[in-house]
């Protein structure tokens, strides 16, 4: 097998278990994907020690001779630089955090663990996932393995990379305002923000009073996506806001398939995105699938108010007071932007906090009254191609003046809303560049969102389709 890391997850793991690939000759080849890619893509930043990966390797093998093989045994998992992993730094691409190792996984590391991954280290992030290119004043910048002169975007681009290029076969990703969704779209692999508490997220240092940020898969296939589900959902006590498990696999939700003749909105532009002509044209000609496929599809005019100012308000508003209290003797070692964003949280009155929030009440009822006429909610996942590695994002998208938010201007109302969103691959623009549709569903319909996923994976399948790198 000339590279194992370019099968599905699904496929990688029913090779382990049938003994037609060793863990031994899988973390191998992880390993000299590592080497041969990472001064192009820079997506893996940190890792374990290599003579103790193999050890755990080799564990992994006795374990599935003996027939213990847990679901993911034997598989080696990358993990967001976001997020902890016990023996490693979580640097969150900060500077006055270089130094912090770790004693403990995140809850969803702990479980992927649990189900027989083996974390091999870290991969790249944007300084506290602040905006959707990976670049940092630690590690630097991340690229995009279709065109290393674009990112993979953010803040998930150290993991969208690495499994785009074929490095690492399981990464962990979050998303804010998009960033499983965004990097998904620009590498072309399939990406879903849960319902929020789907995943639970690991204690904090503060009381999180946002919902916004959920933990969720990125990976090659839908199929995957719901196997990572399956062994990382469910409640735990030390997230109050975690869902109880929905009572099934996600994985036998996709072998039943679609159970109904599903009723989907579309919409082109949710009423303000200024979308890439190619982009525009990909979607609606994706969105037919389902016509195909013997659904309803209508194109619903008119959208949400526009979040995006609320959404980083509130977010400069949590990062201060998660992070301020290194500012008076770390102020140089944060990048511009970020500190920017941090000080303009003293702008946060109880003024513009209650705009923000009439807003968001405003998208849920928007969203809601979607919902009542429509089982699925299909837009594109991103307006544009994948900006530069190292940024700006376009000031203007064919001449028309791009939003200073455009790039998550499809995916921040459901992050604000709660809903479950993904973002799977429709073709290649005019760039040779990946392209993303998203699909959105009613809160806590994960699994029809991965249904109707599946279903146009079947009929026009993107994997095994990667770049090389």
């Amino acid at each position: 097998m000339a590279n194992p890391v370019s099968l599905s997850l699904v496929d990688l793991t029913a090779e382990l278990h049938a003994k037609k690939l060793s863990p031994v000759e899988l973390m191998s080849a992880v390993l000299a994907r590592i080497d041969a890619t990472n001064r192009t893509l820079n997506a893996v930043v940190a890792m374990h020690d290599r003579e103790q990966l193999m050890a755990q390797a080799r564990e992994a093998e006795a374990r599935l001779t003996r027939g213990e093989g847990r679901p993911l045994e034997g598989v080696p998992l990358g993990v967001k630089d976001l997020e902890d992993t016990a023996g490693l730094i979580t640097s969150h691409g900060s500077l006055p955090y270089k130094d912090n190792l770790v004693q403990r996984d995140s809850v969803q590391v702990e479980r992927l663990r649990a189900a027989g991954a083996i974390p091999i280290g870290k991969t790249n992030a944007p300084e506290f996932g602040y905006t959707a290119i990976t670049k940092n004043l630690v590690y630097g910048v991340t690229r995009n393995p279709w065109n290393p002169d674009r990112t993979p975007g953010g803040s998930s681009g150290g993991s969208s990379a690495a499994l785009a290029g074929l490095v690492i076969p399981l990464v962990t990703a979050s998303d804010g305002g998009g960033s499983t969704r965004i990097p998904a779209c620009f590498v072309g692999a399939f990406g879903l923000k849960p319902t929020y508490g789907r995943i639970p997220h690991e204690p904090r240092r503060l009381w999180y009073f946002g919902d916004t940020a959920v933990h969720g898969p990125l990976t090659k296939t839908v199929a995957d996506n719901a196997l990572y589900l399956d062994v990382t959902c469910g409640y735990d006590r030390r997230d109050p806001k975690s869902l109880p498990h929905p009572g099934y696999s996600y994985r036998a939700k996709l072998a039943e398939g679609v159970p109904r003749k599903l009723r989907i909105g579309y919409s082109p532009d949710l009423g303000y995105s200024v979308v890439q002509s190619d982009v525009a044209q990909a979607v609606y000609d994706a969105v037919r699938v389902f016509e195909k496929l013997g659904h309803t599809v209508e194109e619903i005019s008119g959208g949400p108010p526009k979040l995006g100012e609320a959404w980083g308000s509130f977010g400069s508003f949590e990062m201060m007071a998660a992070h301020g209290h290194l500012l008076p003797e770390h102020e140089s070692a944060f990048a511009r932007a970020v500190l920017a964003s941090m000080r303009d949280a003293v702008n946060l009155t109880p003024a513009s906090f209650a705009r923000g929030a009439e807003a968001r009440l405003a998208l849920s009822n928007w969203v809601g009254s979607v919902f009542e006429r429509y089982d699925l909610l299909v837009t594109p996942t991103v307006p544009y191609d994948p900006p530069p590695a190292k940024g700006p994002f376009p000031s203007e998208t064919e001449g028309r003046r791009q939003l200073a938010w455009g790039v998550a201007s499809f995916t921040i109302p459901f992050n604000m809303s709660l809903h479950p969103a993904c973002s799977l691959r429709v073709g290649l623009s005019r760039a040779g560049l990946p392209i993303g549709m998203q699909i959105v569903g009613e809160r806590h319909c994960d699994d029809l969102v991965l249904q109707a996923a599946h279903a146009f994976e079947r009929e026009r399948p993107w994997h095994p389709h990667w770049p090389v790198v």
